[in-house]
């Protein structure tokens, strides 16, 4: 462990920064906002993470046994009535589409936190050794293993959440409708200009507050392990392991908390965007 966390100790700065960067192609390093870099590491967890789900959801759905369930199927059956009820609770005039769509957005949420609980060192070692095996430089391979910890990812998540809402605006609305709301709320017909900037940003804002609280939760939890991490002194190991493992009792907490507030916030924008329109 201390031969391992040595460069870890001497340097740790580049050592956060290491982990806390992508594996990425393209971009442009002084770019703000930048749409033509990809995240390998990131699209190829959500990639295996949504077949994993999809797998086990078809796998689960072919064998149902209502007699003899395995506890799989227990657990599945467990989540879809928890998510269910929260949106029978909720949204109880929701459509077809707002269960699964809780469902999947609770499930994947929580399996892309869940990739912070396996140690910091662990997968990123793993892709530094295959890449060194083959004669790169470790210090230019990256590898970072918890989608959710990406900026990217979450708005990415919060603006799907985002264009549904928008849709259901327009659906229970009407075009005009959603055009009125803009208008007219929340101050009424006097005061136009300042109900277009008022919605404008609380509609903004939806998206935003979604995406950085999923984000910031998570960024922090990963520094905090990689925090942890750098105390490999001899003398500091004792601390190290009952620190880890604190924060990963806490952090068990925090992964399904996170996905269930996406989760309902998703539920409850929706809902509200569902609502007809007030006359003014």
């Amino acid at each position: 462990m201390s031969e391992s966390n040595a460069p870890a100790i001497s340097n740790p700065v580049e050592y956060i920064q290491h982990h806390l960067t992508n594996a990425s192609l393209g971009g442009h390093p002084k770019a703000l906002v930048d749409f033509d870099v990809f995240f390998i590491d990131t699209f190829l967890v959500t990639v295996i993470l949504a077949g994993l789900v999809a797998f086990v959801a078809w796998r689960i759905g072919k064998n149902l046994d209502p007699d003899k369930p395995t506890g799989m199927q227990n657990v599945l059956e467990t989540v879809v009535e928890f998510v269910n009820q929260q949106v029978k609770d909720i949204f109880p005039n929701a459509d077809r589409l707002i269960g699964p769509l809780a469902i999947t957005i609770f499930v994947i949420v929580f399996l892309m936190n869940l990739m912070d609980i396996i140690p910091v060192d662990l997968l990123p070692g793993l892709v530094t050794g295959v890449a060194s095996a083959f004669g790169a430089d470790p210090h230019h391979v990256f590898a970072k293993f918890v989608p959710t910890t990406n900026l990217d990812t979450t708005f990415a998540l919060a603006l799907i959440v985002f264009a549904l809402i928008i849709f259901y605006n327009i659906k229970s609305k009407g075009f005009v409708g959603y055009m009125k709301m803009f208008l007219f709320h929340p101050f009424g017909k006097f005061l136009i200009p300042v109900n277009i900037i008022m919605t404008a940003i609380e509609e903004i804002a939806k998206p935003i507050s979604l995406g950085l609280r999923l984000f910031g939760n998570m960024f922090a939890g990963e520094l905090l392990f990689l925090l942890i991490a750098l105390l490999g002194f001899a003398w500091a190991m004792p601390g190290q392991v009952v620190l880890g493992v604190l924060w990963s009792i806490f952090h068990l907490l925090v992964i399904p908390l996170q996905a269930f507030i996406f989760m309902l916030l998703t539920v409850v924008y929706l809902s509200l965007a569902s609502q007809g329109v007030d006359e003014h």
